[in-house]
């Protein structure tokens, strides 16, 4: 692929004059629409060394506004990335919408670099190609415009290049000896960059290949396609605006519980076809319907059982941070069903400064404007910590599903992202741990009204958790299907009878014992069983 591409393409100075200044200008107001539209745009620059990407990066910057930019130079990872998983330095650097973030080099030094140093085996290789498919598809499926950029030139030219930078006395520094290795391995990397070529160029972020021996055709072509993806996108987005106004707006459609669904009938609310009612038909048996909220622990056995349970934690957090094993639990279910007291317990006798809980409510400004999974993965922990998360991403498909506050589109298509960002921290070697805490709607009710008449209690009932109450077998159907959905076997749910607020806290503590033992167990920690 590479060698038959025509390095010698060259525009002539006038032509460049002409065309070079209209693009920038474009490429400005295009940025102002770009803010407007509120869309995110990532533009990746990769390349050979000596190709270019810096020069034509800062000629295309300069007509923009620097508040609605931002370059992110990915190098080699410091502390801090290595200790998570891969992506999570990616994620973070997600822009919000409505701003552009240019990435010179990208998560492909991983299948480029990486593999040059052998800092990458070859059986992690198809997981690489499939986690970097999978982010750029989140992003684009959320809205962001994706350009991806390589800037392609030949060996001999490199060879020229190098040696120009190194006779000159202000540049000699720039060029190493690792550079000149690599230029020695120009073939054998010249595959490599084919391989990620072919098995990433997808519809949704294709790669352009641009001819770099002449630096002002190279930097025509970026602005030319660049100009062209922004103003196709942004025109798609204002014919679905527009088709958008003549529909109604779901977040604005009445809330109140149907009457025919209170009363416990299977009416179709999600407006879905034949295939998708006989979808929910197949997950009408229910686990929530099987789970035995009768089962109790006396108090005498769980004073016994609580601090010895604590205490193995507490040694356990040593041994993980030892060892560098990340922890995530997370914690969902009913309205006062005992989320926070189960959290209370679990860490009661932690060293504080090994884990962090985290709070879930309703996403302020800064989340809102980005993909909804950027707080979540920003918030995963340092390898060797422990993260909670009261409440977590499961929101997209419970609560906004059934307020609708997203589309159904888009609460279906968390099933399969949500699993794909779980299975990636599991590769990294993270424990996740999953609790759906049920109760009954009697003991919610009983929990609701004592709540409700006890002045130091008052504070944890609002209105919004009466409300949802009327919309329980709304909530039910949601959890069951992403219980049904989401529960794989490096991520499961545990769904604990939580009816007794003693033998919750008992389970909750039990499966965490026993599934951070069984990691290190798999490490070798003696007296890790």
């Amino acid at each position: 692929m590479l060698d038959q591409v025509d390095l010698k393409k060259k525009l002539d100075r006038k032509t460049y004059k002409e065309t070079a200044p209209a693009l920038r200008l474009r490429l400005a107001e295009l940025q102002r629409e770009v803010k407007e539209a509120g869309m995110p745009v990532v533009v990746v620059f990769e390349g050979w060394e000596t190709s270019g990407k810096g020069t034509v990066l800062n000629q295309l910057l300069q007509p923009l506004d620097p508040r609605g930019f931002r370059v992110e130079n990915v190098g080699r990872p410091g502390e801090d990335e290595r200790f998570r998983p891969f992506f999570w330095a990616f994620w973070r650097r997600t822009p919000a919408n409505g701003r552009i973030a240019f990435f010179n080099r990208s998560w492909y030094r991983r299948v480029l670099d990486d593999r040059l140093t052998e800092a990458l085996s070859p059986h992690r290789l198809d997981e690489a190609f499939q986690e970097s498919l999978e982010f750029e598809r989140q992003l684009t499926q959320e809205g962001a415009l994706l350009v991806k950029f390589f800037l392609h030139i030949s060996k001999k030219e490199q060879r020229k290049r190098l040696k120009a930078l190194e006779a000159d006395e202000a540049t000699s520094w720039r060029v190493t000896k690792e550079d000149w290795e690599r230029h020695e391995r120009y073939d054998e990397m010249a595959g490599y960059v084919e391989e990620m070529l072919l098995r990433t160029d997808r519809g949704e972020a294709p790669w352009t290949l641009v001819e770099s021996h002449d630096r002002e055709y190279a930097e025509v072509k970026i602005l030319a396609t660049l100009v062209k993806a922004l103003e196709e996108r942004l025109a798609a987005s204002r014919a679905d605006a527009s088709e958008k106004k003549h529909l109604p707006d779901p977040v604005s459609l009445p809330r109140e519980t149907p009457a025919s669904v209170a009363e416990g009938d299977e009416a179709d609310l999600s407006g879905g076809d034949a295939l998708r009612k006989e979808m929910d038909d197949v997950l009408r048996p229910t686990v929530l319907g099987r789970v035995d909220l009768s089962r109790n622990i006396s108090f005498e056995e769980y004073k016994k059982q609580l601090p010895r349970l604590q205490d193995r934690f507490r040694e356990i957090q040593y041994a993980l941070y030892r060892e560098r094993i990340p922890v995530v639990v997370l914690f969902e279910g009913w309205d006062a069903a005992g989320k926070g007291g189960c959290i209370k317990r679990l860490t009661s006798r932690l060293d504080p400064r090994g884990y962090e809980v985290n709070p879930v409510a309703a996403p302020n400004d800064i989340e809102r404007a980005h993909h909804y999974l950027w707080r979540f993965w920003t918030a995963f922990p340092k390898a060797g910590h422990v993260a909670i998360f009261d409440r977590s991403w499961y929101g997209r498909v419970l609560v906004e599903r059934v307020e609708r506050f997203c589309s159904e589109d888009a609460w279906r298509r968390a099933y399969g992202e949500i699993n794909e960002m779980e299975n990636q921290w599991s590769r990294f070697g993270t424990v996740v741990i999953k609790f759906w805490l049920h109760i009954d709607r009697e003991e919610q009710l009983r929990r609701f009204t004592e709540r409700s008449e006890t002045p130091e209690k008052m504070w944890k009932i609002t209105e919004e958790d009466w409300r949802n109450r009327e919309k329980w077998p709304l909530y039910e159907k949601a959890v069951e299907e992403m219980l049904w959905r989401t529960s794989t076997p490096c991520a499961p749910w545990t769904v604990v009878e939580a009816n007794s607020k003693e033998y919750a806290r008992i389970k909750v503590l039990k499966t965490v014992v026993a599934a951070t033992e069984a990691a290190l167990e798999e490490r070798r920690i003696p007296g890790g069983a």
